[in-house]
């Protein structure tokens, strides 16, 4: 099972699998992303089709309206422990039978939680496909849990915590540096839990959630490949139509308070080798950024951060010698708040009081001097060049058309996207400088070496 952590570029170009010539004059049809079909069955599953003949196999997925960030206090990592859970049988199949299902198919699986969605998938031959849909409706509605189950399983969560933070200086620095980051809102509290919580975790917490949250009218079918979209269609209502509507809590998140004070995260260890430091700052998802605000900071950070010919890049490592790599990120598809953040390590033996220096200096740089439409433009331009094959691995639409529905964008938000993007303008980037990179609302993490003696 994999946790969904902020991998930046991974959603953005995602979204960005366009093959439309951006800073040229304006197509006369609107580009198409992905081109998908789109039904609600009558108990509210909402049910999203895109073709792709490329090869006889399709992908097939459900994502689940909520995630780590929806857990009650006190019970951190239930949303993903609930996703552990789920391979663990129901009245008619005994646990992991469906993987081994999946496997004696020839075909792969796996799942993924973040704070704001948790989601399943398949990847079989299309002709198998609705095998996996009479499997994944049935432990949509009939997941069957008991002590002896979900005990070992805990200990599974607790050992993936154990080997991916508590023994990995990254991962936790990754912790305190949210934890620092949000100061009220739960995207402060890891995707895997707390370990004192998840020790904590049980049968009737986990039973509650899945009773809670696991219902067609919360969750989308996302169904890739090569496949006719009315069979689609009969084979969704065949399988998930029967499945009644759950009556759900609407999705409830504190605000963050006005941040008044930068703050700094250090974590020292043995186990590093290579010195690093980031700075984020708060950021508007595509759900709060009003008007072109999201895109235009999705431009400035192809600008800054963008490849080999990038600002941060040109000038630490290639002009100044003094990093080993520089760059920045910004993934805008959350439910909540996005981060804005610049990172960069030093070369061997390098300073990395010299690689926060440059960083500094070029956000000083850019907020006096913003950046140019050309600039812009040409930020564009290699964007959608970076991208213009994307569709062409077939889980990239589940992802981007996943992660964009359970965080409050729609398919018209993606298959506009490069009309909207086509529309940022150096003044739309240099407009948000002041309000996104205020000093009082970062946290500078550093990673650094811990002698052994």
């Amino acid at each position: 099972m994999k946790v969904l952590k902020n991998a930046y570029r991974l959603l953005v170009i995602g979204v960005l699998a366009v093959a439309v010539q951006v800073g040229g004059p304006a197509p006369a049809v609107q580009a198409k992303v992905f081109d998908p079909v789109s039904f609600t069955l009558d108990n509210g599953l909402q049910v999203v089709v895109v073709v792709n003949q490329r090869a006889p196999i399709v992908h097939h997925s459900v994502w689940y309206r909520v995630g780590a960030a929806d857990e009650q206090a006190g019970e951190s990592g239930l949303a993903h422990f609930v996703e552990h859970l789920m391979f663990k049988g129901t009245e008619s199949l005994a646990p992991g039978e469906f993987s081994d299902i999946i496997a004696a198919n020839g075909g792969r699986e796996n799942a993924f939680t973040s704070w704001d969605y948790t989601g399943y998938f398949q990847t079989v031959a299309a002709d198998r496909l609705e095998i996996m849909m009479r499997h994944e409706a049935d432990r949509m509605a009939n997941l069957v849990l008991t002590d002896d189950v979900v005990a070992p399983e805990r200990d599974v969560v607790r050992e993936e915590r154990r080997s991916r933070i508590d023994n990995e200086p990254r991962g936790q620095l990754g912790e305190m540096i949210r934890a620092t980051q949000f100061l009220n809102h739960p995207y402060r509290i890891p995707i895997i839990g707390w370990d004192h919580e998840i020790e904590q975790l049980n049968t009737e917490a986990a039973l509650r959630f899945y009773k809670r949250w696991y219902a067609p009218n919360n969750a989308i079918l996302i169904v890739a490949g090569d496949v006719d979209p009315q069979e689609v269609r009969r084979l969704a209502e065949t399988y998930y139509g029967p499945i009644a509507a759950g009556d759900f809590p609407p999705r409830e998140r504190v605000a963050e308070p006005p941040q008044n004070g930068a703050r700094e995260v250090t974590l020292r260890s043995p186990r590093v080798r290579q010195p690093s430091l980031s700075i984020s700052y708060l950021a508007p998802s595509y759900r709060q950024a009003g008007g072109p605000q999201a895109y235009a900071l999705q431009v400035l950070s192809e600008i800054l951060g963008g490849g080999a010919t990038s600002r941060l890049y040109s000038s630490l490592v290639v002009e100044q010698g003094i990093a080993a790599s520089a760059g920045s990120g910004y993934n805008p598809m959350n439910y909540d708040y996005a981060t804005f953040t610049f990172y960069g390590s030093p070369r061997p033996g390098g300073d990395i009081d010299a690689v926060e220096q440059g960083l500094r200096a070029a956000i000083a740089t850019l907020l006096e001097s913003g950046v140019s439409e050309e600039e812009v433009m040409a930020a564009k331009k290699r964007l959608v060049a970076g991208a213009v094959y994307a569709r062409d691995n077939l889980s990239t639409a589940p992802r981007v058309i996943g992660t964009a529905l359970t965080t409050g964008s729609s398919l018209e938000d993606i298959e506009a996207w490069p009309e909207r993007i086509d529309a940022v303008t150096a003044e739309d980037v240099n407009g948000l400088l002041e309000s996104v990179f205020r000093e009082e609302q970062s946290v500078t993490g550093y990673l650094l070496p811990k002698p052994t003696t």
